[in-house]
């Protein structure tokens, strides 16, 4: 659960990447109790793997319009000649 209770996979993009910022920023402060820093830890990681599969995602969606608009043929390469046989 985020901050104000909400599971990752509720969370935006942009909500899960600063969420895990300001994990990383408090990980890194070594303020934290051992307990609450593998929550922490544990946290971070579920926001990674969410925002990595997200990502691949995103990508994969880019590549098949990437090559719908490779696969239409153009007005240069479209033979609309009439052909006689």
């Amino acid at each position: 659960m985020s901050e104000d209770g909400r599971a990752v996979e509720e969370l935006t993009f942009r909500e899960a990447m600063a969420e895990l910022e300001s994990i990383v920023a408090l990980l890194e402060s070594n303020t934290l109790e051992l307990e609450e820093s593998l929550q922490k830890y544990a946290r971070g990681v579920n926001l990674l793997s969410s925002l990595q599969k997200r990502l691949g995602a995103a990508e994969q969606q880019i590549e098949v319009l990437m090559g719908e608009l490779a696969a239409a043929p153009d007005d240069e390469t479209v033979d609309s000649t009439l052909s006689k046989a």
